[in-house]
């Protein structure tokens, strides 16, 4: 899984450097929008659209929160990030590969994937495993404060 998670990144990266080269240094707006990572998610369609440098990389269903819960609109920055997390507010329930972007709100894996683009969730933003893994470790990879979670209706 790993390795796949790996070439998945070192495509990802070698575009992100690529389109970089492309703009050339000497155009300062175009270089400083590389190497960003927007994540789209729309509460509407139940998605999570991710663009590396304005162009779309992924495209995966989520489940957000249900009728009870609200996910957070809004843009937001990664503020922590855990592999390996357990709800302190929901009876200690896993949440692996989260990426926690207002207060307790994450996005984050779920096995609950049959439940996947449509709402589920305490507020959270859910993901298919590998889909979180995968997300993970972008944000590692191009770090919290080139990255953007934008979460819209």
């Amino acid at each position: 899984m790993y390795k796949a998670i790996s070439v998945k990144l070192i495509n990802v990266t070698a575009a992100a450097a690529g389109a970089a080269l492309l703009l050339g240094a000497a155009n300062s707006t175009a270089h400083a929008a590389a190497n960003q990572i927007v994540a789209r998610v729309s509460l509407s369609q139940q998605t999570m659209e991710v663009l590396v440098d304005g162009r779309t990389t992924f495209a995966w269903k989520v489940s957000t929160g249900d009728s009870a819960h609200v996910t957070p609109t809004g843009s937001f920055k990664p503020t922590r990030m855990h592999e390996m997390w357990h709800s302190k507010k929901y009876d200690n329930a896993p949440m692996p590969h989260s990426v926690f972007f207002s207060g307790g709100y994450a996005v984050h894996a779920t096995n609950a994937i049959k439940r996947l683009g449509r709402p589920a969730s305490h507020g959270c933003v859910r993901l298919h495993p590998d889909n979180a893994a995968d997300f993970y470790q972008l944000v590692e990879t191009f770090g919290p404060t080139n990255t953007s979670i934008v979460i819209v209706k």
